[in-house]
């Protein structure tokens, strides 16, 4: 991704100040903090309330009392197909803006717009849409989950309309997105995968290895070639085996590959999510959503890409043709993915932090504005309450979730 460029500290008039709460620094979390927001920004985040005032800090013109509650970095999703009924892969803009809106309520202050598999055409015209709302700051870039991806492994995606990952094709696509493709997912193993895979690291772009029937040593081929990231690991590839480990293995022990994980209780069970948390370490793992336009609606029948999916109790299946009952995409907002961390699979504050925050912000390129609470960075944070509950969201200064209003 291009180099980090410094943040300005802001300036100008009037700042407001979170005060009283513990805060999520990456140092670590910290007991009665402040945080003073200024034009958008972060001016200064303060380890204890006593330490306000000092260094010349101009008195704040609100004060906000959180104690009792927990702010955490803004939480950014780099897989995410839509929500509150609204699809990325709509071309509509509306329904793209329903889908941010809705996940922005649930803290995500950042997110990647994931397309589903269709006809060349149809993506490209999808991701002139997207590109639209990405150089208009709603966006942090485009995700092409498919075609590129394997018939034996396509999930969610229609099989009929998937293709072998032709170079030419490719930049097709990123073409289309006019410079906001930020990532591709690619079955290494069909033909012109690898050469796909190089063709996406040399332009900057993250090649995602996923909905794949790779071996073992095919996807230590495509790290080699340039792949740095696996597309909500497990989950569309073989699984892990002790004689044919598969693409499972070669993904978790290669320090260059950061795994996604859908930890919403049904893609995973806890028990690999936790040994996918050990084997890869904090700062590998990126926690996803993979959520389609029935995020935060109730159960029924929702589109996903050119297919019906039928939402019950919560949990998302294609309803139709030869995929039908195969688990299409996820229903999950990234606040209840950082509760359920906490609350069942035993990680930290910390380390869910890195997961939702922190380790997505760096792959893309955007931790020099967001992913963490430090000075300088975008006014990007959620406020939870004692349960882990979003009472609070601001993003870029602005209170989208009013801690006081609801």
């Amino acid at each position: 991704m291009a180099q980090q460029q410094s943040v300005p500290r802001p300036s100008g008039p009037g700042r407001t100040v979170l005060a009283g709460a513990r805060i999520a620094r990456p140092s670590g979390v910290v007991e009665r903090g402040r945080i003073a927001v200024e034009g958008g920004r972060i001016a200064a985040v303060h380890s204890r309330d006593a330490d306000l005032g000092r260094n010349g800090e101009a008195p704040a013109a609100d004060t906000m009392d959180l104690s009792g509650h927990l702010i955490v970095p803004g939480f950014v999703d780099m897989h995410v197909h839509g929500a509150g009924g609204g699809s990325f892969s709509s071309a509509d803009p509306e329904e793209c803006l329903t889908a941010i809106a809705t996940h922005r309520r649930h803290g995500t202050t950042s997110m990647v717009a994931s397309t589903v598999t269709g006809e060349l055409t149809d993506l490209a015209r999808q991701a002139a849409v997207l590109a639209e709302l990405v150089q208009q700051g709603e966006l942090a870039g485009i995700h092409f989950e498919g075609p590129f991806i394997s018939p034996h492994r396509c999930g969610a995606h229609q099989p009929e309309l998937l293709r072998d990952p032709d170079p030419a094709e490719v930049r097709r696509l990123l073409d289309a997105a006019r410079g906001t493709a930020v990532m591709m997912t690619v079955a290494p193993e069909l033909p012109g995968g690898l050469d796909s895979v190089r063709l996406l690291a040399d332009a900057g772009v993250i090649a995602a290895v996923g909905h794949t029937d790779s071996t073992y040593d095919a996807t230590r081929r495509a790290i080699e070639a340039g792949a740095t990231v696996a597309t909500h690991l497990f989950n569309a590839m073989p699984t892990l085996g002790h004689r044919t480990p598969g693409p499972v293995a070669a993904l978790l022990e290669d320090e260059r590959i950061t795994v996604e994980l859908i930890n919403d209780g049904t893609h995973l069970h806890p028990s690999v999510l936790q040994l996918a948390v050990r084997q890869a370490g904090d700062g590998r793992v990126a926690f996803i959503t993979d959520a389609m336009g029935a995020a935060g609606m109730s159960d029924g029948m929702y589109p996903l890409g050119p297919m019906r999916v039928e939402v019950k109790d919560g949990v998302a299946r294609i309803s139709e043709g030869p995929t039908a009952g195969s688990i299409a995409g996820s229903t999950l907002t990234l606040d209840r993915a950082f509760r359920r961390a906490v609350t069942v699979d035993g990680l930290t504050v910390d380390q869910a932090v890195q997961a939702l925050s922190a380790t997505p912000a760096r792959l893309l390129g955007i931790d020099g504005r967001t992913g963490s609470l430090s000075d300088g960075k975008d006014a990007d944070l959620v406020v939870l309450d004692e349960a882990y509950a979003v009472v609070g969201v601001m993003r870029r200064g602005e209170w989208l979730v009013h801690p006081q209003k609801g």
